[in-house]
């Protein structure tokens, strides 16, 4: 027998087998989310492609993430469909390192400032500025893609020119969380939205690298604490 063989009858995933994604809400920042260790609450109730049950799945621990330091996903593995699952807090980003948040606040950061070079350099003075502004713009990109979800989801409100997140901000009534909320109002259409607010693939240079595997986008699945 196969070791690709063996893994799958123990119920582990196998290279080429599908990664589901399915959306997690807590409720809780990305510092709560880890210090709380939120994943151990997580639950799934039923399998997203067996919802009568009969597929053999079971828990399959967790899978940790670059940034924030410390934080874990909870998962699952799909015997009968070979299919491993992961449950996605909301402050999370999908196929991005990093938070939801933390993407926001640095795109609101370069709306507000004088010039890209200075804002990259003084959130990422770590690293040399070329780098810095690749950095930033890319979170620049990912946020102008989901404000054009948002317009679609409220044409009513955010008509005409492309918003900026003071806008929708002010449309919105509050002051930052809108990726966070984004994705909440998305639900079940997160298969369609790209990464990081949705499930789906983004496209990107060939030279990006992801933080983890590609995950296929999922239903929205209620979790945390009862």
């Amino acid at each position: 027998m196969s070791a690709g063989r063996k893994a799958t009858r123990r119920g582990l995933p196998t290279a080429g087998q599908v990664l589901v994604q399915l959306r997690l809400t807590t409720g809780l920042s990305s510092e709560a989310y880890v210090s709380e260790r939120a994943w151990r609450r997580a639950t799934l109730d039923q399998c997203p492609l067996h919802p009568g049950g009969g597929c053999g799945i079971q828990k399959h621990g967790t899978y940790p993430r670059k940034s924030p330091p410390g934080a874990r996903v909870a998962r699952w593995y799909c015997r009968l469909g070979q299919v491993t699952i992961s449950l996605l807090p909301d402050c999370l980003a999908s196929q991005v390192s990093g938070g939801l948040q933390e993407i926001e606040s640095a795109a609101r950061a370069a709306e507000d400032g004088k010039s890209i070079e200075a804002v990259a350099g003084s959130l990422r003075p770590d690293i040399e500025l070329p780098g810095a502004v690749r950095w930033l713009r890319r979170r620049i990109e990912y946020t102008r893609s989901a404000l054009v979800v948002a317009r679609g989801l409220s044409p009513d409100v955010l008509a005409g020119a492309m918003p900026t997140l003071r806008e929708v901000s002010e449309a919105l009534g509050v002051e930052d969380g809108i990726l966070v909320r984004l994705r909440a109002e998305l639900g079940a259409r997160l298969s369609c939205v790209a990464a990081p607010v949705g499930f789906a693939a983004r496209s990107r240079p060939r030279s990006t690298i992801r933080d983890g595997p590609q995950q296929r986008a999922g239903a929205v699945h209620e979790g945390g604490a009862p």
